[in-house]
């Protein structure tokens, strides 16, 4: 279960946020052990299976984010104040969702609310990421740079998973073509042609009856078939909206071994980002770690995070406690930061972190789109040549037995 809260902690600040408990009473006690007065606790009302379906295909792209944090850094570069960055922001986008969180971000703040709180209302447009770097920066008074940092990541984000889906467009359209020829094939063109080796006795071989009783299936309950798969699909979409499709998506990413390659150097290159820009504003280790947990976007780091906070306050030093999880954090990682809190450089440090695994994670990306291609067309290949023997094969023993 989800519950928002709005909290204060023992320095006076004002928190906002969302904590996940089995129960209200959990939530309080979790909120408790971090040292926070709770204001307001509610439990967040989950979306119904339609809104979940509707919030996939609707949700605001990357392209468009990255547009609208540029737009914004540009305006406080320019040194304006908030509401006339809103108003402009509210002007320039053609985007709707962003449009109307403008303007809702807008009126929010003329009531009195921050701009982290407003901001927090507008799931669609900010990620909890967002949301927790823009209070750091209200709170640091470095809000201005915090929204250039948010800028450049988006922007390094959306180059990254451009990149990954140009490459994948030529693949994509050689299995689509493929699958509508095989499926035609196998559905209408194979059957009208098995009753000549019927009639003629030809013993056909395993894998062409496979694929003729495929296509005697297929032709007569295909709309069974794909309705089917319309409703698998509704289902599996359904799903990963969930907190528990989620936390599973979550934990393929980084257990397995070809998608680890890929989301370990992404997720490391955001907490060390993320933690450098708090460290950098003033904040202390153990609450800069606190804030990040919730930020970082997936669960298995959520938790392990939350234990080297508890480790940080408890005295160890932030390597030490990040070095008991190598699986989730490389070697390098414990190295380079315990350097930092040696020199007393450990903002920076972070930084060089964060740019070396986004590095890496881009030349992964770049070795996978390379191999990618070849390596379906090899496949593609084989199951042709599966396919046409399975028809070929009968034809020449039948040819033979004329012959």
């Amino acid at each position: 279960m989800k519950f928002k809260y709005q909290a204060r902690t023992k320095e006076g600040e004002l928190q906002v946020g969302f904590v996940e408990a089995g129960s209200k009473e959990s939530a309080e006690k979790i909120l408790t052990s971090h040292e926070l007065f709770i204001l307001l606790l509610e439990e967040v009302e989950r979306p119904n299976f339609f809104n979940r379906i509707l919030n996939y295909f609707t949700k605001v792209k990357l392209k468009d984010l990255v547009i609208f944090y540029r737009q914004m850094a540009v305006l406080f570069e320019s040194q304006l104040p908030l509401n006339r960055i809103l108003e402009s922001l509210y002007s320039q986008s053609s985007q709707p969702q962003i449009k109307e969180a403008a303007f809702q971000i807008l009126q929010d703040i003329q009531s009195g609310l921050s701009f982290s709180q407003a901001a927090e209302k507008q799931t669609d447009v900010f990620s909890p990421f967002a949301i927790s770097m823009i209070r750091s920066g209200e709170v640091t008074g470095n809000l201005d740079r915090v929204i250039t940092f948010l800028a450049d990541y988006t922007e390094k984000e959306y180059n990254l998973i451009s990149k990954a889906k140009s490459a994948s467009i030529y693949p994509a359209v050689i299995v689509g073509v493929f699958i509508i020829v095989a499926g035609i094939m196998v559905t209408f063109v194979f059957p009208q042609i098995k009753p000549i080796f019927d009639q003629s006795g030809v013993k056909l071989p395993l894998f062409a009856n496979i694929i003729l009783g495929l296509g005697n299936f297929l032709s007569e309950w295909w709309i069974a078939v794909v309705l089917l798969l319309i409703v698998i699909i509704i289902l599996i979409i359904d799903f990963i909206q969930t907190d528990e499709g989620k936390a599973l998506i979550d934990e393929l990413k980084i257990k397995m071994p070809f998608l680890k390659k890929v989301f370990l150097p992404i997720t490391i290159s955001r907490f060390a980002y993320a933690t450098s820009m708090l460290i950098r504003g003033g904040v202390p280790v153990a609450q800069t770690i606190e804030i990040v947990s919730n930020t970082i976007n997936n669960t298995l780091y959520k938790e392990y995070l939350h234990d080297i906070a508890s480790d940080v306050k408890a005295g160890m030093n932030l390597s030490e406690a990040i070095s008991q999880y190598p699986k989730y954090f490389p070697e390098l990682v414990p190295q380079m930061i315990s350097v930092g809190e040696q020199t007393g450089q450990l903002d920076k440090i972070l930084e060089r972190v964060a740019n070396f695994y986004f590095r890496e994670a881009d030349n992964i990306v770049n070795n996978i789109t390379d191999l990618i291609q070849p390596i379906l067309i090899i496949i593609i290949g084989i199951l042709v040549g599966f396919l046409f023997a399975s028809i070929l094969v009968p034809i020449y023993n039948l040819t033979s037995n004329i012959g």
